[in-house]
């Protein structure tokens, strides 16, 4: 499967602070030896977000994309909000597992508004921004993946 990883953070975009989560990511993708196609770090820009996924799905022909970071609720937390702009279908029990999953971490799990939808034949899945938090869910959203993308390729 090709998967495309993309870091939303105004911090990390500028070179504030180093990129854990979105290294983690691509690091667990490539040990279940899956290819990454695209590793990217923007910032919380809403209009860079929806361009972003949609360069990934349509242009890069990504299976899979992976969006960490942006789904909390400050004011510049909008990767949910893209997301949604973007996708042709919502996929709700996958976003209800995401949060069953985290929540057996902890209670602040509630906080997260992650997103999962269909843009065309591409899965796009919003993981959270903590480095923490991907190594707690992202083995439960790599599990259900092959799946998802048979079904959506039929």
């Amino acid at each position: 499967m090709k998967f495309a990883v993309i870091t939303i953070s105004d911090r990390a975009s500028h070179n504030i602070y180093d990129d854990e989560s979105g290294k983690r990511i691509t690091e667990m993708v490539r040990a279940r030896g899956w290819t990454i196609l695209e590793y990217s770090i923007i910032p919380d820009d809403y209009d860079k977000i929806r361009e972003e996924i949609t360069r990934m799905c349509d242009d890069l022909k990504a299976d899979v994309v992976l969006t960490t970071g942006g789904t909390g609720l400050t004011k510049r937390d909008v990767t949910p909000e893209a997301t949604l702009s973007v996708v042709d279908k919502r996929v709700y029990g996958f976003e209800i597992a995401m949060m069953m999953t985290s929540l057996k971490y902890t209670p602040k799990a509630v906080l997260s508004r992650a997103v999962v939808g269909v843009r065309g034949k591409s899965l796009v899945v919003n993981l959270p921004g903590s480095p923490r938090a991907v190594e707690e869910i992202l083995p439960f959203v790599l599990d259900v993946i092959p799946h998802a993308v048979e079904n959506i390729k039929e």
